[in-house]
């Protein structure tokens, strides 16, 4: 069920109004879980199994944890599970292929089955938010949850079910435990930013897509400036696509008096790349860093173990985000140019003399380069792209002014909003009035189509 479309404004309908009136009651956590079975399920019942599953054990893992010596390995068994189930649904064709060629290779003259499976939607996003509860609960930094039902409502809780926000249970699970006040201003305030996440997916991404999605399915068909620009407007689409998700996510929660975690914070303006992540799915980010990066040592062992743990913990979020190499590679790029790059931002020459726009500039060119690998259907495709880029021909690329224009209007506002003329879009007529402008746009020029979220696939 797509936020975008019919389906979910009557599902929407149906659900928020019953919520209002039984919120303060005992029903409401069970009618939260139930509306948030039902969102999931609209894609396929049976993956509902998997969800329930998932949750059923972990839930089960803490209560054995609270009672056990052994806690360590009662999180061990959590973990595994999780990875597993991940591991399986996602990844199980990726190892299938790389084994095959590998055999292949060795002429043994035998191939492994790959397994003919769907992968969940939003597997990648629901297994690390329950898993973070195990292992938080393993360091003692949350209580365990007494209610089965309000946990399954902070696992599955259908405004970020399928793309996040990833949220803790520090943060989202002792917003079940109250009776939320929903304000008028809430209700303006998340009504604001469904407005703008549904403008970002309908005006922005699914524009965009028209334009990439043609020239990226054929790549060696165009020249070295239509790859550059067509991935120059995947940077925007994804980003348009994502955040305008989450702010989807964001607002609905905010109508019914939840607050899920900000997730995006103008990433395109970072002027580093420890920045950029820390403005970039922050969510996700900071799940690594707390789960992987940390663990694995951080910056706790000397520079070249702290390089190290860089490298791995970016090579994991390559492939978290997909089972291709293309994936990792991403990744590693990301973390190489973090690892090349530390010294420098640090650098009282580089904070200090060198001029924020030329910092933001090549920290967006740098990010704008890796999404080709982000992009590319196969990792040949990435690389006659990368090459053509460098060393093609020059052809009228036809890209769209209109979208050009959007994207130098919505760049120029993430530039004042982090500026001393901040105050120039924030009073309350101007964001009204940009809200209208929105709604009109959507309703007279947006694209039609039901396109999915990007992040669909993770």
């Amino acid at each position: 069920m797509l936020f975008h479309t019919w389906i979910f404004f009557i599902f929407f309908l149906i659900v928020y109004p019953v919520y209002l009136a039984i919120k303060d009651t005992r029903l409401a956590a069970p009618w939260l879980l139930l509306a948030s079975y039902v969102f999931y399920a609209w894609w396929n019942p049976l993956y509902l199994i998997l969800i329930v599953y998932s949750t059923l054990l972990d839930f089960w893992v803490v209560q054995r944890m609270e009672k056990s010596e052994r806690k360590k390995l009662w999180l061990l068994f959590s973990v595994v599970n999780n990875l597993f189930l991940l591991g399986f649904f996602k990844y199980g064709g990726f190892v299938a292929e790389n084994l095959n060629w590998l055999l292949e290779a060795c002429s043994l003259g035998y191939r492994l089955p790959a397994p003919d499976v769907l992968l969940p939607v939003g597997i990648s996003f629901y297994t690390f938010q329950s898993m973070s509860y195990t292992i938080d609960y393993y360091r003692g930094l949350i209580p365990r949850e007494p209610s089965f039902i309000r946990f399954s409502t902070f696992v599955t809780f259908f405004p970020q079910l399928v793309a996040g926000p990833i949220e803790r249970a520090k943060s989202l699970l002792p917003q079940f435990t109250v009776t939320p006040k929903i304000h008028k201003q809430d209700i303006a305030d998340g009504l604001s930013l469904f407005i703008v996440g549904l403008f970002k997916k309908l005006a922005m991404a699914d524009y965009l897509a028209m334009y990439v999605d043609p020239i990226y399915a054929v790549p060696g068909n165009h020249s070295g400036l239509t790859l550059f620009l067509a991935t120059f407007a995947f940077g925007w689409q994804i980003y348009f696509d994502f955040s305008g998700y989450t702010d989807m996510a964001r607002g609905i929660g905010r109508m019914m008096g939840y607050r899920l975690m900000l997730n995006f914070n103008n990433p395109y303006l970072a002027t580093g790349l420890g920045d950029f992540w820390n403005r970039w799915h922050i969510s996700l980010s900071t799940w690594f860093k707390d789960y992987v990066y940390i663990p694995l040592g951080g910056n706790r062992n000397g520079t070249a173990a702290m390089y190290r743990n860089v490298l791995l913990t970016m090579v994991i979020s390559g492939l978290w985000h997909g089972a291709g190499w293309t994936f990792v590679i991403w990744g590693a790029l990301h973390a190489l140019g973090r690892v090349f790059t530390l010294r420098l931002e640090r650098s009282p020459y580089y904070r200090d003399r060198v001029p924020k726009f030329l910092k933001q500039l090549f920290i967006f060119l740098f990010v704008t380069f890796t999404w080709i690998f982000f992009r590319a259907t196969s990792l040949d495709d990435a690389l006659l792209i990368t090459g053509r880029i460098f060393t093609g021909s020059v052809a009228d690329p036809r890209f769209p002014l209109a979208a050009l224009a959007m994207i130098a209007a919505l760049w120029t506002y993430a530039f004042l909003y982090e500026s001393p003329y901040r105050f120039l879009i924030q009073n309350r007529p101007v964001k009204v009035f940009l809200v209208i402008l929105m709604v009109l746009y959507i309703a007279v020029a947006a694209p039609s189509g039901e396109q999915a979220f990007i992040y669909f696939q993770f």
